[in-house]
């Protein structure tokens, strides 16, 4: 079970010991509690990051496609041995998706990372449209 879950009975139980217990709101909770957990995935990237030198990363991307909006979209990640790290998402909609597409596209993570820590590229084959 989630935390998620898990909160409603958690108010309920502290409800029936002191009734006066009121359970915070979301905006309550978003505040610090997203605070908190911003701080630990940036840590996090931050710790991946610091082992690219050494190890080297894998750039993968995967294209899709927002079946609502109809927008399409190609998500970049950094594959190394600390893990996988999401890197960026472009809106691609209305691009020609072509090799020039590929390689402006790969240019521009490539300069962001730094291509001294690259190894290996991995992309889907299949192009959102």
């Amino acid at each position: 079970m989630t935390l998620k879950g898990m909160f409603p009975p958690i108010v309920n139980a502290i409800q029936r010991a002191r009734p006066v217990v009121k359970p915070p709101t979301a905006y309550e909770l978003s505040g610090p509690i997203l605070d908190e957990e911003v701080d630990e995935v940036r840590k996090l990237i931050e710790e991946h990051k610091q082992s690219w030198p050494r190890t080297g990363i894998t750039l993968m991307s995967a294209g899709w496609l927002n079946k609502v909006s109809k927008k399409a979209f190609v998500n970049f990640f950094a594959y190394s041995p600390k893990g996988t790290t999401f890197l960026t998402s472009k809106d691609v909609s209305g691009m020609k998706k072509d090799a020039n597409f590929s390689v402006l596209l790969y240019d521009q993570i490539v300069e962001e990372v730094g291509d001294k820590h690259i190894v290996q590229f991995i992309t889907d084959n299949v192009r959102a449209s």
